[in-house]
């Protein structure tokens, strides 16, 4: 989830954390944390990854393309365990999105669904907006973020947050602006389930993660706060209470992020999907064109660098040795995911840090990161 899914995940966090969060033990590894930190001499991309461990405190960081890990930090503070690798548990938080916006797309190919179609033509609360389904996909509907409206004592279903945000009013007038909103992407699960006539997150089972066989792909169960399999823990600040510091925050209740960020994968399975959708296995090519060419310019907004450019759930991020990667990222308290696939047929990378990352000098070597292992071939 990026920067306003911060929100959500602070007030859904607030309910469990309680109970879960724990201080840790130890500070963050540092260079002087052998064991913690795997060091590839003039590596560029093993030296990003070492310095978010040895200067920014991240516990632990993982690069994976081209069949090739990079690792530094732990997975665990307190203890000597190495940090994990390509086929360990990550939560997506807002890399779900493109799987959602890759169903809808499949709906419009289908011939089910219209980019133009009023939203309102499917959720009745928004009968009375000009809002499109085009504009929920490209981030510019106006429609304000729900996150921040909602009284997470009394938790609401779908439909319920989606109301907040219709009555709280709209941030801009439809497709006059861009502005990231979680709200856009809620109601883009709503209108799946409409359509299919059954839940968006089996719709995406059946049209994404089987033709891909993302085995180790998941939607977590409602009551389900762990990751399953090998997995990293997560650190940050519990909003339940701030003034503990970083605490592990691994256990969180991913179901209710819903089709927003509720996705959780490994690095290797989210390559094999940029590599399916852009390898023409999802959609027919003249839709997937429209994905990447019907954008809007977010450079120097938010988590994005001059130069990027967002779609329909899909963002493009500038290569230092030209052309761009598309993909997206996902931030939550605990995590950060970033990476795609990179434009020429230079190759695919996730970057995964164990705790946020969204934000200044971290961020920066993060997509420093993911730059270098997809340039890497092209020096």
């Amino acid at each position: 989830m990026r920067r306003r899914t911060r929100v959500m995940a602070a007030a859904l966090l607030a309910g469990v954390l309680t109970a879960t969060a724990a201080p840790l033990a130890t500070a963050v590894p540092s260079a002087a944390h052998g064991e913690a930190v795997r060091s590839r001499p003039g590596d560029p991309v093993q030296a990003r990854l070492d310095a978010l461990v040895a200067r920014d405190g991240v516990p632990g960081a993982l690069a994976y393309g081209g069949g090739r890990t990079w690792t530094a930090g732990t997975a665990e503070l307190g203890t000597d365990r190495p940090m994990v690798g390509a086929d360990a548990s990550v939560r997506l938080a807002s890399d779900t999105k493109p799987f959602t916006a890759v169903a809808v797309m499949r709906l419009v190919s289908e011939g089910g669904l219209g980019l133009d179609d009023r939203a309102g033509r499917y959720l009745p609360q928004l009968a009375d907006s000009r809002v499109t389904v085009r504009q929920l996909l490209k981030q510019r509907s106006g429609l304000t973020e729900y996150t921040a409206l909602v009284d997470w004592a009394s938790p609401l279903d779908e439909a319920g947050y989606l109301q907040l945000a219709i009555d709280h009013g709209q941030d801009f007038a439809p497709g006059t602006r861009w502005g990231y909103s979680n709200t856009n992407y809620l109601a883009l699960g709503m209108i799946i389930e409409q359509v299919t006539g059954g839940d968006f997150r089996t719709y995406i089972d059946k049209a994404i993660l089987r033709p891909l066989r993302l085995d180790h792909t998941y939607w977590p169960a409602e009551e389900e706060f762990g990751l399953r399999g090998p997995h990293a823990h997560n650190y940050g600040v519990s909003p339940a209470d701030p003034g503990a510091g970083v605490v592990d925050v691994t256990e969180l209740p991913g179901y209710q992020f819903g089709a927003s960020g509720g996705l959780v994968s490994t690095p290797r399975d989210l390559n094999a999907f940029w590599d399916g959708l852009f390898g023409g296995r999802l959609l027919p090519a003249r839709t997937l064109r429209l994905m990447t060419h019907d954008t809007s310019d977010v450079g120097g907004r938010d988590v994005y660098p001059r130069g990027s450019r967002y779609g329909y759930g899909l963002a493009s991020f500038p290569l230092s040795c030209g052309g761009v990667y598309w993909g997206h990222g996902g931030d939550l308290p605990g995590n950060s995911v970033e990476g795609g696939r990179a434009s020429g047929g230079r190759g695919t990378v996730t970057v995964y840090t164990t705790t946020w990352t969204a934000e200044g000098r971290p961020l920066r070597r993060v997509l420093a990161a993911a730059d270098a292992a997809l340039c890497a071939g092209t020096r």
